[in-house]
């Protein structure tokens, strides 16, 4: 098997290093590994690395680099023994099934021939690690949703779903920020905000990292009223 990475330049001061494709844990340990290893020991003017589900983008100053000598210097960290994982850190997320902020639940409940306490248990018992972060501010895909809660996205996006949402789609969680459209299902609702106050740190995850969710009801202290929008 060749499992050696594709390297593909993005624009002049981007290279985007492919080790596979689609959403595999296997994958994203190595995306992690040589996250880790550029960050620990960073090429020559290297800016940031970003890591994807299967791809890391490295970025760089190209008045000082290129494309060549950033592939040499990576292609030399990987022939040097594969990196390891850095130990990630733990985050304990909060969410509420009740009604009304679990609109999609009975459905998945219905479409996957469980019932509604059978889904939360499901998704309580989901092992969850921080993938990357796209689409908006601190939405950040967390692989890990068990078989048995599986469902493909919905046919039609719904908008406005409020900030702190808890949603899944295929094999990934979502935790929204901000009002925003989605076509994933609706299962509950989170207290913990992954937006912080710190501008050093504006995120509570860091790809990698692992979250558990842990249930709380809708009149739990931890719901505050600006997370009871619906």
């Amino acid at each position: 098997m060749n499992d050696a990475p594709r390297f593909r330049p993005v624009a002049e001061h981007g290279l985007l290093v492919e080790f596979g494709e689609g959403v595999d844990t296997a994958l994203h340990d190595r995306v992690m590994a040589l996250d880790a290893a550029l960050n620990a020991a960073p090429p020559p003017a290297m800016i940031e690395t970003v890591p994807g589900n299967a791809c890391l983008l490295v970025r760089f100053d190209c008045l000082e680099t290129d494309h060549a000598r950033v592939e040499a210097d990576i292609r030399q960290r990987l022939d040097t023994g594969r990196p390891q994982v850095t130990e990630s850190r733990l985050h304990d997320v909060t969410v509420c099934y009740d009604a009304p902020f679990s609109p999609d639940l009975a459905s998945v409940a219905a479409m996957t021939g469980q019932s509604p306490e059978a889904v939360i248990a499901a998704h309580l018992g989901g092992a969850y690690q921080v993938s990357l972060y796209g689409f908006a501010p601190g939405y950040a895909y967390l692989t890990g949703v068990p078989d048995s809660i599986r469902l493909p996205r919905k046919s039609a996006a719904i908008r406005d779903i409020p900030a702190g949402s808890v949603l899944i789609a295929g094999s990934q969680c979502i935790v929204s920020t901000l009002k925003m459209p989605t076509g994933w299902w609706i299962i509950g609702r989170s207290a913990t905000s992954i937006l912080t106050a710190d501008t050093a740190r504006p995120f509570l995850f860091d790809p990698g990292d692992r979250v558990r969710f842990r249930r709380i009801r809708q009149d739990d202290p931890e719901m505050a009223p600006e997370m009871t929008d619906v």
